[in-house]
């Protein structure tokens, strides 16, 4: 596992390296930010994830909150036999 590891970090390590030339992101109302491509793509990258992970959990904790509520009526000594 660590050699896999390594290997990932060398291939996102030389594309940062071939990928270091700046770019410039325009905004809305003459805002802008300049930052190399890499950072950039990671940047993109992270956003995509932590909406990911959230979407999930919201779907996760409405689940885990019917669960519960199915599992208070297995409880409840007349659950409708």
């Amino acid at each position: 596992m660590l050699v896999v590891k390594i290997v990932l970090f060398l291939l996102l390590l030389g594309f940062a390296a071939l990928n270091s030339e700046d770019v410039t992101l325009r905004y809305f109302l003459g805002l802008a930010w300049q930052a190399p491509l890499s950072l950039v793509i990671l940047a993109a990258f992270t956003v995509g994830l932590l909406t990911g992970l959230l979407g999930c959990s919201v779907r996760l904790l409405r689940g885990q909150r019917e669960l519960r509520a199915l599992h208070r009526q297995l409880d409840t000594p007349d659950h409708g036999i």
